[in-house]
């Protein structure tokens, strides 16, 4: 059974398709969240950009996103943007991440994303966590595929304003992109900070859950 409750979470599991998904998408959320509980513990899980400059770029940006977290992060080598002729080993490296942890919550790529390594990722998750509450972040691009999202998750202007700071420190190589700026990921913060009477958010779409609200 998915349950929401003021239980005290010890354990999460963060999911990306490419190296940087997880910093984008819910990088406040995690700073939020581990400096908040100190010791919680992190399973993460990168598809593509293993054993190279990308990877160490990832192991640096997930270290400061997580700080005084049990961070276990593990990136594979899948092709960027190939994952749907990768299926069976992406679906082995989720049920193996699977094996490992028990989460109290999942933080993956929504199952409405235009990019395809994305969905199929997030498609994947819902599958190998099934009594778990999975969050789909959202990631702005090209594509103009944001929805509206129905979890927030508020932000302070200080963890909003330091994530934004590690995604321009943590990951140089993406830098050359037009839309990797602190407008857009910023301005995207404000406006889901509008959405649920914040300074600044992060949003997620969430497929199912139950509610917990006896005793």
């Amino acid at each position: 059974m998915i349950r929401l409750g003021a239980e005290r979470l010890g354990s999460i599991v963060a999911v990306g398709a490419h190296c940087d998904d997880i910093a984008i998408g819910a990088g406040g959320t995690l700073l939020a969240l581990c400096l908040a509980r100190p010791g919680i513990r992190v399973d993460a899980l990168v598809l593509s950009g293993g054993g190279g400059d990308r990877e160490q770029e990832e192991r640096a940006a997930l270290a400061a996103f997580c700080p005084g977290a049990d961070l276990r992060l593990t990136v594979d080598k899948l092709p960027d943007g190939r994952l749907p002729a990768h299926w069976d080993e992406a679906k082995g490296a989720v049920e193996e991440l699977r094996a490992q942890t028990e989460p109290d919550l999942v933080l993956a790529p929504r199952t409405e994303d235009a990019h395809q390594d994305h969905r199929g990722l997030a498609k994947l998750m819902t599958t190998a966590f099934r009594d778990h509450l999975v969050l789909g972040y959202e990631i702005v691009k090209w594509d103009g595929d944001l929805g509206r999202p129905v979890v927030y998750q508020p932000l302070s202007a200080e963890i909003a304003e330091q994530k934004v700071r590690l995604l321009q420190e943590h990951y140089p190589s993406q830098q050359h992109r037009p839309w990797y700026d602190r407008e857009a990921f910023l301005g995207l913060a404000r406006i889901r900070g509008i959405e649920c009477n914040a300074r600044y958010a992060e949003a997620f779409a969430v497929t199912k859950l139950t509610l917990d609200l006896g005793e």
